[in-house]
C-alpha cells in the first residue's frame, strides 16, 4: 500500500467523521474542527495517512505534554492516534510515527504519549512497544489524575499508561 503523510486538509473533517462513523464509532465533526483549527494557529500539528484521496488514519502532536507526568515539561506528546480499522496492520501506522518521530528528532531528544489500557488501544500498545517506547513508571492514570494503589476505577479511555522514547539512547 503507498502511503502519503500530510497536514490536515479542512476536508479531511468531513472525510473522517463518515469514516469512524462507518465503523461505529463516534467521532465527532468538532472534534475534526478543533484539530484542524489548532493546526492553522500552529497550537498542534496533524499529520494524516493517505492513500490517493482516501484517509487512512491520523495522529496529533502538542509541543508539550498537557497531562500526565510529562507535563509542563516542553516534551512533544503524540495525541489520538488513530488508524481505521479496515487499514490496521498495512503499515499506516507505522508510516504515521515514522513522519513524527523523523520531525521531533529535530528539535527534541523525546517524545512521550499515553496510552489506553483497555483492549482496543492492543493494536497501538503493541506498536508504541515495538518502536522502544517504555513506561515512565508512574503507574496507571484515571482522568488525567495518578491513580493510587487499589484505588477503584473504570476500564475506559480515560484509564492510561505513559510512555516515553529518548532518541538519545540505542536499542
Amino acid at each position: 500500500m503507498e502511503i502519503q503523510i500530510r497536514d490536515m486538509m479542512e476536508s479531511d473533517i468531513l472525510d473522517f467523521h463518515k469514516a469512524f462513523k462507518l465503523q461505529g464509532w463516534d467521532k465527532p465533526i468538532k472534534l475534526f474542527e478543533k484539530y484542524y483549527k489548532e493546526q492553522k494557529n500552529g497550537v498542534r500539528k496533524v499529520f494524516i495517512a493517505v492513500k490517493g484521496e482516501q484517509v487512512l488514519g491520523y495522529a496529533t502532536l502538542l509541543p508539550n505534554a498537557q497531562h500526565g507526568p510529562f507535563a509542563n515539561q516542553h516534551i512533544p506528546t503524540v495525541c489520538d492516534f488513530n488508524v481505521l480499522e479496515k487499514y490496521q496492520k498495512n503499515g499506516v501506522g507505522t508510516a504515521i510515527f515514522n513522519a513524527i518521530e523523523d520531525g521531533v528528532k529535530k528539535y527534541s531528544n523525546k517524545i512521550c504519549l499515553g496510552v489506553g489500557l483497555h483492549a482496543g488501544y492492543g493494536p497501538a500498545q503493541r506498536l508504541y512497544i515495538k518502536r522502544g517506547y517504555i513506561p515512565d513508571g508512574s503507574g496507571v492514570w484515571y482522568n488525567n489524575e495518578r491513580l493510587e494503589p487499589y484505588a477503584a476505577c473504570t476500564n475506559n479511555d480515560d484509564l492510561v499508561l505513559y510512555l516515553s522514547k529518548d532518541f538519545t539512547r540505542k536499542a
